[in-house]
């Protein structure tokens, strides 16, 4: 792969951290030639997570966006592929199959063993070496550090949840990845929104909210999935729609509000 870093980081001035693990949609082609129709148009990306945040830099957060997309690796799974939800449906850290499950890749060119290991290693892993970078440098300033990991999905994917999908969905791993009063405020404040929400429901938080949230040592992780028809339009070409994105906007503003007051 190319030397250059596999992410953008923007410096802010207090102690969150916004991460958009999914929101990346380069590929290289040497991945994205093996690609099927189903694959090419990277259904599974947190599309447009990266403007709909472009608040945020405004509060002064910092943030992570990635370069490439989950297809290539995905960022909020463990490097060892263990399962984020044993016994449900879920895809792996160099994603086989769409969240409709289609194959992504044409037969007999997927990635073998070798392969998954060099990506973890190319991609991966400096990621996460950055992202563990900031959270411990903002530690080193601050009693209390927030990562706030930011996606989106498509409200309806029968495979992976029935129905459709509650506007917010917050995960803290069941309460283990933030201080109960901080989540609780949090899901307060997204409740006093007109969006329906969900608190550690179907999305608990991926791997980043498990891995990185220590409130015992002062760091908070907490996740928010939003289903993607309340900014965009879920059908290719997956068109961000300003209306309803600047709605959206007000109230994730205040939700990053409420995070800054808990630090």
């Amino acid at each position: 792969m190319s030397t250059a870093q596999p992410y953008t980081y923007i410096p802010g001035t207090i102690p969150l951290l916004v991460n958009m693990p999914h929101t990346a949609t380069d590929v290289p082609t040497f991945i994205s030639e093996r690609f099927t129709a189903a694959a090419k148009p990277l259904p599974d990306t947190d599309w447009h997570i990266e403007k709909l945040y472009s608040f945020a830099r405004e509060l002064g957060v910092h943030l992570l966006i990635p370069k490439y997309s989950r297809y290539v690796v995905d960022l909020n799974r463990s490097p060892d592929n263990e399962s984020l939800y044993p016994g449900k449906f879920t895809t792996g850290i160099c994603p086989l199959t769409t969240f409709t499950g289609e194959a992504v890749y044409e037969k007999n060119r997927e990635p073998d063993e070798k392969e998954i290991k060099q990506r973890v290693a190319d991609y991966w892993q400096p990621y996460h070496d950055k992202l563990q970078s900031i959270l411990d440098t903002l530690k080193q300033k601050h009693k209390q550090v927030i990562l706030f990991d930011a996606h989106s999905i498509c409200s309806v994917v029968p495979k992976l949840f029935d129905g459709v999908l509650p506007d917010l969905n917050i995960g803290t791993a069941d309460g283990h990845s933030a201080d109960s009063i901080l989540s609780e405020r949090f899901f307060a404040a997204a409740k006093a929104s007109s969006y329906s929400v969900v608190y550690n429901g179907r999305f608990k938080g991926g791997y980043n909210t498990r891995h990185y949230g220590k409130p015992g040592q002062g760091v908070h992780a907490v996740q928010l999935e939003l289903a993607q028809h309340n900014y965009m339009d879920e059908n290719y070409p997956f068109t961000y729609d300003t209306t309803k994105a600047k709605q959206l906007q007000a109230v994730l503003r205040k939700l990053l509000t409420q995070l800054i007051q808990e630090i």
